[in-house]
């Protein structure tokens, strides 16, 4: 099947004029959920990032070190897997080769990273991938009360026409949907793991809105469009409005807007490309934000840890796959979850090693008591957003399964424990996560933390806890603490908890959002100092304070066990 995809684009090569093309995983929206997914159906591959180029006679699929295995499984027959923070297409590929592209797929940034100036880059308009499908309207857009969002969209938009004022643009092109649904309290479900509706806006100086969106969406919506001054352009029509656009200066988001809108703008505006502030500004949580992430995490916790004390006393055989499903159903037992965020990994064994495993039925395993369990999982709330990884010992473990693991918990408490006030960069508390694997020789290959939206992208930048990551936390930043191990074709370890920075005074540190406990049973407590023991104490009787009246008396005695 995937030669058969691979043979019908080659053979549009020669009418093209180009010795190849390069397919990515995003959209023409850059979500990190592709809708049509181009990467998935021309490799097999599904992981959240990639980038293939197929050539005449040989293709490559670049990923990162979370999908190493995972690619290799899925098409490394048909594909060279290379490693990209390892190397770039430019460093692989014959320099002068012509490649095509889409350019509502690309942006300049990314089309000169892969790149650079050694090849001859060919814009092809027609999708030579997938055909364009007829729209249809499953789900409209609807507005958040400000009571969820802790801010109204008219202090938001005010908010941006400062920034605007100050750097003197006449307008902000607004490209990537998470920063429209964060401007206009706007939600939708365009993407299957986030409320995200996707929809592009032009936002002018003198407080005009311009919102390039499916009308059929918004038919609800009219009361608030001229209460915010909104002007309603048919996505279809993105084109021709922006090839008439007339500014003097505008603002273009060097991470979202596509090669092709900077051509159609490019001619008769001044350009300005930068980050679009909005993923700043919606990177630090208000009050109101952080309280309702609290809420969602305890309601989280005892969905999770019903899941945890179920599955470690189930004595029938269980699969990956009974183990999601059971998930859930603990999950939608409460009234305000709507779906998870991201697919869950659930993941026994060998099956642990490969970092963003998703069980299918080819896949599956069942659980046994010689394996440890990681089980990595999310979920979408009307008020806040929540990821949690948990690794779990379905039985006794070696002593050196005990210690590894023990090492990684030992970088998460490094972490949860930072002095933020003295660790001005992410970088450095990164490094504070790997200290004790790699005292041990040990490592793994991906960011120790992500930042995480409200009500919004599980995985949202611009913050991050990586190496060589040199940005400093601020007070309202939402992340997830997640160091691991992997042992290719044996198991996986991965401890994960969200945080927030609080600030109290002049004191800035981390306090945790996730509300469900460490196993016990894969720890060895002699390789935990007091500061770690207190730690681990303190966390427990927090866990249990917040989630104990909504659990049955054995599953309060399972919490207590934790301690």
């Amino acid at each position: 099947m995937i030669s058969a995809k691979i043979k019908k684009l080659r053979n549009k090569f020669n009418i093209c004029k180009i010795d190849g093309y390069v397919v990515p995983k995003n959209d023409s929206y850059f979500n990190e959920y592709s809708s049509p997914d181009r990467l998935k159906f021309i490799s097999n591959f599904d992981g959240s990032a990639g980038l293939a180029i197929i050539l005449k006679k040989k293709n490559y699929l670049f990923v990162d070190g979370r999908y190493t295995i995972q690619a290799k499984s899925q098409c490394g027959n048909y594909f060279h897997i290379v490693e990209i923070h390892k190397k770039l297409p430019w460093e692989v590929l014959k320099r002068g080769t012509r490649i095509g592209y889409n350019p509502y797929c690309f942006t300049g940034l990314s089309l000169a990273r892969y790149f650079k100036n050694y090849f001859k880059l060919v814009p092809i308009y027609d999708d030579l991938i997938i055909k364009k499908k007829i729209r249809k309207v499953d789900n409209k857009f609807y507005f958040i009360k400000d009571h969820i969002s802790g801010e109204s969209a008219k202090s938001k938009i005010n908010k941006v026409l400062k920034y605007l004022r100050k750097d003197k643009s006449d307008c902000l092109f607004i490209t990537a949907p998470e920063n429209v649904a964060w401007l206009l309290n706007l939600r939708g479900r365009d993407n299957p793991h986030s409320p995200i509706p996707n929809c592009r806006l032009i936002l002018k100086n003198n407080s005009e809105i311009y919102l390039f969106v499916n009308k059929l969406k918004i038919q609800n919506l009219s009361l608030r469009k001229k209460s915010l001054k909104i002007n309603i352009i048919d996505e279809d029509k993105i084109n021709t409005f922006l090839n008439n656009f007339t500014s003097k200066k505008i603002i273009l988001d060097r991470l979202s807007c596509s090669i092709a809108y900077t051509n159609l703008l490019k001619n008769s505006i001044n350009i300005s490309n930068k980050n679009d502030p909005i993923y700043n500004m919606k990177s630090i949580k208000n009050d109101i934000e952080i309280k309702n992430f609290i809420k969602s995490h305890i309601f989280d916790g005892v969905a999770v840890i019903k899941f945890l004390y179920w599955i470690k006393n189930y004595k029938k055989r269980l699969s990956e796959l009974d183990a999601v499903k059971k998930l859930n159903f603990f999950r939608r037992k409460n009234k305000n979850y709507l779906f998870p965020s991201f697919d869950t990994i659930s993941a026994s064994g060998p099956n642990g090693a490969i970092i963003h495993y998703r069980v299918n039925k080819s896949s599956n395993r069942f659980l046994k008591k010689s394996d440890i369990f990681l089980c990595d999982s999310g979920g979408q709330y009307k008020y806040g957003t929540t990821d949690i990884t948990r690794t779990i010992a379905l039985g006794k473990q070696s002593n050196k399964i005990k210690n590894i693991f023990t090492y990684v918990l030992k970088g998460h408490i490094a972490v949860a424990n930072s002095n933020l006030n003295r660790l001005k960069s992410a970088h450095l508390i990164d490094g504070l996560a790997r200290k004790f694997l790699k005292k041990n020789g040990l490592d793994y290959p991906h960011g120790t933390g992500h930042g995480v939206g409200y009500f919004l992208n599980v995985h949202e930048g611009p913050i991050a806890i990586s190496k060589g990551y040199k940005i400093k936390l601020k007070p309202g930043n939402v992340i997830s603490n997640e160091p691991g191990f992997y042992k290719k074709g044996k198991f996986g370890i991965r401890i994960e908890n969200m945080i927030y920075v609080k600030q109290i005074k002049s004191k800035v540190f981390f306090e945790n959002l996730t509300m469900v406990p460490i196993d016990k049973e894969l720890i060895n407590f002699n390789l935990l100092n007091r500061n770690e023991k207190n730690y681990l104490l303190n966390y427990n009787l927090r866990i249990y304070s917040n989630v104990e009246k909504y659990l049955n008396y054995k599953e309060k005695f399972w919490l207590l066990s934790q301690f």
